[in-house]
Order: structure tokens, then C-alpha cells, then sequence
């Protein structure tokens, strides 16, 4: 039977995303991003493909690395303005069932007490319909405007990340009980304080005594996503993630990174599957081959190259105004997205150039871009996915809603035809509809199920006192389990 390809739409509260310009285009709604309507017309659009999820990019900063200022990421509208992306998901589920939405936060500015809250929220109000993107920012920009004097080197962030994590899953997992939550109108009881526990947590980054504000939300653990493929972001992947966003622009180098991926997560007791990999990708169809063709340069006409350059500048943390134009670049070592440049430099047949950077990326930023008719792009979403071990793919768009729709009314036909894409939903929550978990949650060998009734039995909110000693609770509950 031939594998599903799972679809996930790429966006972002902004009006350039991954194409530079190409807002200005009479068919793009894209300058339409801070209405509510932008967002509900996309959610149906979405359900109407039957699309696995839309998946919402964020960042804190801006990207001010080009030529030494943010310039030309505000004239060109390059990331910024930008909202916050949870704004929106409320009024997304409430026309739309089934799709998934995927959140991007970043663990680096944002306590991991709050940041729970939040996204239990979500997840009760869009029924077990959300996934958090886990990233740590790469934005220099971000960390100055937040307090810090500089950003957190690129493997601390991850130090801290795997903390974060820890704390995140005690308050999800193990806080509230199973059966803490009665809603007995005639006891009286809503909630018996014998089943919410603190979690008493302490350690180098965090400290968080208390229990999670909120009751158990459908998925407990929201679906974890991950975007980050360094070799400590696949190391934090492999553990954390049962969904990772790659960037790779060839089949043979997906191959590579899904088989590191799926390596790292078996040693450390997960299975091959437990990952659902996604790459970036950019599609322009049509009718033919040739209706595509015109579209794509037609897109091309009103794309920035001084935009892109800005996003590839805070990318990178390079300053692409200081290369000539045919000078081939070379990956170096920063606190920015490490496997921007490797993208670029490694595996490749030749050496970009930042002339390459504008003709390539220009449409399709990170990732790369596909021009044909539904046969030749269902072709070549097969060939990544059964030679190159993708399950999906983040689809950016040119213009939107437009790219998004030529590919619902002439790709999705295509590859349903070819047994490749869901005609339906599946019923249950995002975690049950990608892996098919029971009650959607956590699989066993996921690092959030040990917390999974871990603090039953001891101190609760029913406690008349609660100890304040870190290490003399956490010595009980270890000699408890």
C-alpha cells in the first residue's frame, strides 16, 4: 500500500513569509494577515484539501544583519510587521473541524509555567487540535529587545531547552490525575485537590513548585514539533519531537537527514516511526507544465532580492552585502540557523553564491521550489518521500491564498488518484490523526510519558501543609516510584 503524504501548510503572521515582494501581486492576499478573515478563509481552504495542518512560523526579532540595519526587511515587509501567532487559532477551529494547528514558541523568553497554560488552553479549545513548534530563537535582535545583552549561544539554548521540556511535561503529565476532575454538582467537588500535585521542580534554569493552572486538555501534551536539524537540534529532536521540520533541497540529502533522524531517535529507545519528518517546498502548478512555468515567472517579476537578502542575513547571521555577488559561500560556525548555510554549502554539486541566493530563493526562501503540472509534481512529492524517507511537506506559499489553492484544485486530485492523499479525516485529536496514538496521548517511549501519574500518592492541594524543601520532596518522590 503506498504511503500517505502528510500536508502541512506554511505560514506566518506577517506578509512576506518565504517569498519576498511578491505581496504586491493583484491576486495575493498576503497584506490581509492582521484580519481575522485571512486566517478563517485559510483554516476552510486547508479542511477543504483535507491538509494534515497549517504550520504558524514566528520570530521575536528583526532582521537587521543586512547591510547593518532592518531596512530593508521593513520596506519590503521581510518578517515584519508581525503578530503573535496564537492570536488566531481560536477562530480558525471554530470553522473548520479536523485541521491541526502548529504553533511556533520559543522556549528561550517565555517561562515554561506560562507557556503551558497557554497552549493547554488551545488545546481544549480547538478539541486536541494543536501542535507547539519547540524553537529556541536564533534572532540576535530578539534577545536585545527582551533584556539580554547578546543571544544565548546556539548549544546553551538547547541546554536550556531540554530543561524547559522537563518542567513542561511534570506540569502536563503529572500535575492533575486521570480522575482529579469530577464536575459533581451534588457533592459539591469540581475538582478533588487530593489528585493536583506541584511539581516541586528545581534545577538550573527553572524553578516551578507549584501544579498547572490547568485541567487535563485533550492531548495532555500538545503534539511536539521541532525545527531545528543541527546535530544538537536532531539530538533534542530525536527525543522530544514527534514532528520535525527539515530544510533540504534534494532527495538524496533528505535520505541522509531522515535515516540521522530516525537513527538517534531509535537509540534512545523510540521507533523509526515515531517521527513524522517534513521538508520545506514551494509549489507552482497549474493545468500544465506550461501554465506553471508563466506562473512562476510571473511571481518572479515581483519578487525582492534586497528582501530576501534581509531574511538570508538574519538566517545566517551573515551579511550578504559583503560578498560579491559570484563569491561561493561558505558555512561558519554562529548563534544563528546553522543548517541555513549547510543547506547551501554541504552535499551540493556546486557552491551557492548570493547571485544563486536571489535566483533560487527569491520564491521559496529556505527551501527549494517546484514548477509543473499536477502529474509532474505528484512525480516528485513521491520520489522525496520513497527515496528520501520524507512522510510530508511544509508547503510555502508564492502568493496566497493562491499557491495554497492551485494546489487543492490541481496537485491534491492527483496524488488522492495515486492512493498518495487522505480524501477524509480520521476522528480523534492531531496526535491520533498523525500517529495514531490511543487517546492521543504521548506514546509510551516519549520522554513525557515517565511524568504520567509520577506524583500520585504524594503532596497535594488536599495537604494541609506543603514543604517548601525541594531536595526533601523530590527524595520522596523518587523513593515513592
Amino acid at each position: 500500500m503506498a504511503k500517505r503524504i502528510l500536508l502541512s501548510a506554511f505560514d506566518m503572521t506577517c506578509v512576506g513569509h518565504q517569498s519576498t515582494g511578491t505581496w504586491r501581486h493583484p491576486a495575493s492576499r498576503a497584506w490581509n494577515y492582521n484580519t481575522i478573515e485571512y486566517w478563517t478563509d485559510m483554516a476552510k481552504e486547508l479542511e477543504r484539501g483535507c491538509f494534515d495542518c497549517l504550520f504558524i512560523a514566528d520570530v521575536v526579532g528583526v532582521y537587521d544583519v543586512y547591510r547593518g540595519t532592518a531596512a530593508a526587511a521593513v520596506r519590503d515587509a521581510a518578517q515584519v510587521p508581525v503578530n503573535d501567532p496564537f492570536g488566531a487559532i481560536s477562530a480558525m477551529a471554530a470553522v473548520t473541524s479536523n485541521v491541526g494547528f502548529g504553533i511556533t514558541a520559543a522556549i528561550t523568553y517565555e517561562p515554561p509555567y506560562l507557556l503551558a497554560r497557554r497552549l493547554s488552553t488551545l488545546d481544549h479549545l480547538t478539541k486536541g487540535r494543536i501542535a507547539w513548534n519547540v524553537v529556541s530563537s536564533y534572532l540576535n535582535s530578539a534577545a536585545l529587545n527582551v533584556g539580554m545583552d547578546k543571544q544565548i549561544s546556539h548549544d546553551d539554548r538547547y541546554d536550556i531547552a531540554d530543561e524547559y521540556m522537563e518542567v513542561i511535561y511534570k506540569l502536563w503529565e503529572g500535575s492533575w490525575e486521570d480522575s482529579a476532575v469530577h464536575r459533581n454538582k451534588d457533592t459539591g467537588v469540581f475538582t478533588d485537590p487530593a489528585k493536583v500535585h506541584p511539581i516541586r521542580h528545581q534545577g538550573k534554569h527553572f524553578k516551578v513548585p507549584g501544579f498547572h493552572l490547568c485541567e487535563p486538555s485533550p492531548q495532555r501534551t500538545p503534539f511536539i514539533f521541532q525545527a531545528g536539524a543541527s546535530g544538537r537540534g536532531k539530538q533534542f529532536a530525536a527525543g522530544n519531537a514527534e514532528g520535525m521540520f527539515v530544510l533540504t533541497t534534494s532527495v538524496e540529502q533528505a535520505k541522509k537527514v531522515t535515516s540521522d533522524i530516525r537513527d538517534l531517535a531509535e537509540k534512545q529507545g523510540r521507533s523509526r516511526d515515531s517521527i513524522k519528518i517534513f521538508t520545506l517546498l514551494t509549489v507552482i502548478t497549474g493545468a500544465t507544465d506550461e501554465a506553471a512555468e508563466r506562473k512562476y515567472q510571473e511571481y518572479l517579476s515581483y519578487s525582492s532580492s534586497e528582501g530576501m537578502l534581509a531574511l538570508y542575513g538574519g538566517w545566517t547571521g551573515i551579511d550578504f552585502s559583503q560578498y560579491d555577488p559570484e563569491q561561493p559561500l561558505e558555512a561558519m560556525d554562529n548563534d544563528s540557523l546553522r543548517t541555513t548555510l549547510e543547506s547551501l554549502t554541504h552535499g551540493q554539486s556546486h557552491k551557492w553564491t548570493v547571485q544563486d541566493v536571489i535566483k533560487d530563493r527569491t520564491i521559496g526562501g529556505l527551501g527549494p521550489v517546484l514548477v509543473g503540472g499536477p502529474e509532474k509534481v505528484a512525480d516528485e512529492l513521491e520520489r522525496w518521500v520513497d527515496e528520501g524517507g520524507i512522510d510530508g511537506f511544509n508547503l510555502a506559499y508564492a502568493i496566497t491564498p493562491g499557491t495554497t489553492t492551485d494546489f487543492i484544485d490541481y496537485v491534491v486530485p492527483e496524488l488522492r488518484r495515486r492512493g498518495r492523499a487522505q480524501s477524509s479525516y480520521k476522528p480523534g485529536t492531531f496526535r491520533e490523526k498523525l500517529l495514531g496514538t490511543p487517546n492521543g496521548r504521548v506514546e509510551k517511549t516519549h520522554p513525557a510519558a515517565q511524568y504520567q501519574g509520577a506524583y500520585a500518592g504524594l503532596e497535594s492541594v488536599a495537604d494541609n501543609t506543603t514543604s517548601s524543601n525541594f531536595s526533601d520532596y523530590e527524595q520522596t518522590r523518587v523513593a515513592a516510584e
